[in-house]
């Protein structure tokens, strides 16, 4: 494992769950900058579904300036949905990453409440039955109006991503949304998107599908936790890498889960699976160093 944490030496992870959190949290922000500051990873980015990051990442950049904190934001019902001056504020604030919603997803949560008892819930799926129990009413995002057409505040918010050259992820919206959401925002020139968790249950793109995202300039993110939760197999997403290319893809970790690894141990072991599975050295690093400096606007580009 060590040469594997040479391997990735200079990496960014751009999908870290830490505390502060309304949720309880393996590592807080200060512990992910000390292991970043003693450890391979060069900075993450900080996940958060209900508040947007910028401040904490601000921050934690003082107080560790050998780590890359990076903000976000996403848009879920707590900022407002798709709300261009959120996406504003984020940006000024030091928000590099915008997702669409997630959470508060129509999607995800047709998914997720499908009327099934015996379905295994989401980890957050807790604070949703309890503000409802509250008598709090969280109102789901479709991005598409009664037309199937992209809503007039999505163009909103694609131009402000645009014009801060921010990162656009797609979250956890339906096929049918970032079939509209990716070619709209490629064609206001928002230069850097990204297909969240390709293999996610709720989210799982086919190659095909990839492909034609990356013919938008889109970046593909494949997933630490999907996989070591079994909610894919590790095989199917070494094999969606291999077809569409790790020059299209970056290696995420999602982690902060309580019971699950630190992300620089997930990205290492990600890393190592797929050095067993036959990818260079040089491979993964295209996915877990190159890719991410480029999405972040980096300058010192191997």
């Amino acid at each position: 494992m060590s040469d594997v944490k040479k391997l990735i030496e200079g990496a960014y992870d751009l999908h870290v769950h830490s505390a502060p959190d309304v949720l309880p949290r393996k590592m807080d922000d200060l512990e992910m900058a000390e292991r970043c500051t003693n450890g391979p990873l060069a900075g993450y980015v900080i996940k958060n579904h209900w508040t947007q990051t910028g401040e904490r990442a601000k921050l934690i950049n003082k107080l560790y300036p050998k780590c890359d904190a990076i903000g976000s934001i996403t848009l879920n019902s707590s900022v407002g949905g798709i709300n261009a001056p959120a996406v504003e504020m984020a940006a000024r604030d030091n928000c590099k990453l915008v997702w669409f919603p997630t959470c508060d997803s129509e999607h995800e949560m047709a998914h997720q409440f499908n009327g099934d008892p015996n379905k295994k819930l989401a980890f957050w799926a807790s604070i949703v039955i309890e503000m409802k129990n509250a008598g709090i009413k969280v109102p789901t995002i479709n991005i598409l109006d009664e037309f199937g057409q992209l809503k007039p505040e999505v163009y909103d918010v694609l131009d402000v991503i645009a014009r801060y050259d921010l990162i656009l992820a797609t979250g956890h919206i339906s096929h049918e949304e970032a079939y509209k959401l990716v070619p709209e925002a490629a064609k206001r020139n928002v230069k850097n998107i990204l297909i969240t968790h390709a293999t996610f249950p709720t989210t799982f793109y086919s190659v095909e599908d990839q492909k034609k995202f990356i013919d938008y300039g889109a970046k593909i993110e494949q997933c630490y936790t999907t996989w070591k939760t079994d909610k894919v197999a590790f095989d199917i997403v070494a094999d969606q890498i291999r077809q569409v290319g790790p020059d299209n893809c970056i290696l995420a970790t999602d982690l902060g889960n309580t019971k699950l690894c630190y992300p620089d141990e997930g990205l290492a072991e990600f890393a190592e699976r797929l050095l067993q599975k036959g990818f260079s050295e040089d491979e993964i690093r295209t996915m877990v160093v190159i890719n991410l400096k480029i999405l972040l606007g980096k300058n010192d580009i191997e």
